[in-house]
């Protein structure tokens, strides 16, 4: 493996430099392209337990809460690019990642360097946000505010070296190799993880991203991520994963998102993420201990209201599990959960 990664990498440092040599043009003066979001919330549970759907973020109860301040960096330069991008505040800080910014107030989101060593063919190197899944860390990204089980239990980032190339305006491959556990921007053990996505545009309108990340430590994801804008009005996404751990490895899932939304005026749209999810074995959960085939279905109604660079985010909840995994008003154990959320983003 090591000696395969070596190769791969003097073939691809030749490339660059023959390609570099043939680079004439800078363009040093290129502009420095800053961009980011900012957002705040408020949440409150319906059962008045505080936090006890178990995803990702906003998870403060019945309180005014801060998401995060976003901040990226990005600038291109003849053939070469970089981006940098770190976030600040409690949304950053809740991916609790080992990362070394783990329990501080900042989390590096993306920090890596491009080159295109072709108008088709793209090198990248660094820690990347994911490739896998269809919802993302930053609000601005996301539809919903609330966020699935698929982007909770899935990865946020990974650090790697992937090659992009593009066939046509229909189909594109990328392969990398990668850490060997999700969300480390070093590894701990060895780069050992492979990663592979095919891009498909069907028709005009209608993207498909099929992804696999399957490594000794971690395990293996199988990931499909869709999106068509049926009409002017009408989008449909879908998300669909299975995750496997390694032998002697506890854990797992799989689930899919289905996420309909309809234009109703030029600043309001409407949206609906239905998910079911599934755990697999060795699973625990805060609330109700082990997850072992537990499974939940989840309906989250979100309205986007734009005003601007602003936008306010009502959305409302609904969790019902398979068995009784959460808790009620009154303490005793429940299948169901119910959330209200008014949150405000603002992207620049």
């Amino acid at each position: 493996m090591k000696f395969f990664l070596l190769l791969i990498f003097s073939m691809l440092t030749c490339a660059f430099i023959v390609k570099a040599q043939d680079t004439v043009k800078t363009t040093s003066d290129a502009p420095l392209v800053v961009y980011g979001s900012v957002d705040t919330y408020f949440k409150y549970d319906f059962a008045n337990r505080g936090s006890q759907i178990p995803t990702s973020f906003a998870t403060d109860h019945n309180s005014i809460s801060i998401g995060m301040i976003d901040l990226g960096l990005k600038k291109k330069v003849g053939r070469a690019a970089f981006v940098g991008e770190l976030s600040f505040g409690p949304r950053g800080q809740s991916q609790s990642i080992p990362n070394g910014s783990d329990g501080e107030s900042y989390h590096i989101q993306n920090l890596y360097v491009a080159y295109d060593v072709t108008d088709k063919f793209v090198l990248t190197a660094g820690y990347m946000a994911t490739f896998i899944g269809y919802e993302v860390v930053s609000p601005v990204g996301n539809f919903n505010y609330s966020t699935s089980y698929l982007f909770t239990n899935g990865p946020f980032q990974n650090a790697g070296f992937k090659a992009a190339y593009s066939f046509s305006d229909k189909v594109n491959v990328m392969a990398g190799v990668f850490n060997d556990n999700w969300n480390y921007y070093r590894s701990s053990n060895q780069v050992n993880s492979f990663g592979a996505q095919l891009i498909l545009n069907p028709v005009k309108g209608w993207t498909a991203y099929l992804n696999v990340i399957t490594g000794g430590i971690v395990g293996t994801e199988f990931d499909l991520t869709t999106a068509y804008q049926i009409t002017n009005a009408f989008k449909l996404g879908l998300n669909a994963a299975d995750f496997s751990a390694n032998k002697g490895v506890t854990g797992g899932f799989s689930g899919v998102a289905l996420y309909p939304q309809l234009a109703v005026s030029k600043y309001v749209t409407l949206g609906l993420r239905g998910e079911y999810f599934k755990h697999k074995t060795g699973i625990y959960t805060a609330i109700a201990g082990p997850a072992n085939g537990k499974s939940v279905t989840a309906a989250t109604l979100t309205a986007n209201v734009k005003a601007g660079p602003l936008t306010l985010i009502p959305e409302v909840r609904l969790d019902h599990g398979s068995v009784e995994q959460f808790k009620a008003r009154n303490g005793d154990l429940t299948r169901s959960a119910s959330q209200f959320v008014l949150a405000a983003v603002y992207g620049f």
